[in-house]
């Protein structure tokens, strides 16, 4: 079992994780640090030394890796990663693979987002609400085509963490 979570920044896909794998007692793992650990470099220094197409090839070899591992676990993706190259496509050709989306509505993200601006470098440098708005509503409507289609689709607004795990787990089973 590959439990593998994506949705956009501020969805909640590492604090989901990490509850679910421990609730199912699985290895949880994160994408973008996995990609840091492999090149010995943050993802800024990466995109600022080598560039975005660099990351993008580097985070689709990381990920094939880890879904030939034979090991169960909980892997939260990158916002971006299954809308590049065919990372979606080698996800659902996984047959071990459940791919789940956490679906979370613009005036969430807009709430989540707002408070940790400085630390996410997408975001670091809109000044108004206004801005980070239209930002989200491109990057939603462009990504949500490949979110869609997860197997599994699970709205995060106004709930906890316990919650959606919850409706993970039944919806696992």
């Amino acid at each position: 079992m590959k439990l593998i979570l994506a949705g956009y920044m501020g969805s909640g896909k590492t604090v989901v994780g990490k509850a679910l794998a421990t609730q199912l007692s699985l290895k949880f793992l994160d994408l973008d640090k996995e990609i840091c650990a492999k090149e010995n470099r943050t993802i800024p220094e990466i995109f600022t030394e080598s560039g975005e197409i660099y990351f993008r090839r580097r985070e689709a070899e990381v990920l094939k890796n880890l879904l030939e591992q034979e090991e169960n676990f909980v892997l939260s993706l990158g916002g971006g990663t299954p809308c590049y190259g065919k990372n979606l496509q080698l996800i659902k050709n996984t047959s071990e693979a459940t791919l789940i989306y956490l679906k979370t509505g613009l005036q969430q993200l807009m709430e989540r987002l707002s408070n940790e601006k400085e630390d996410r470098p997408l975001i670091k440098e809109l000044g108004t609400p206004e801005a980070l708005e239209d930002f989200l509503r491109k990057h939603l409507f462009e990504r949500t085509f490949y979110y869609n289609q997860s197997d599994l689709i699970v709205s995060t607004d106004s709930k906890s963490i316990e919650q959606v795990v919850q409706e993970i787990q039944s919806n696992l089973n």
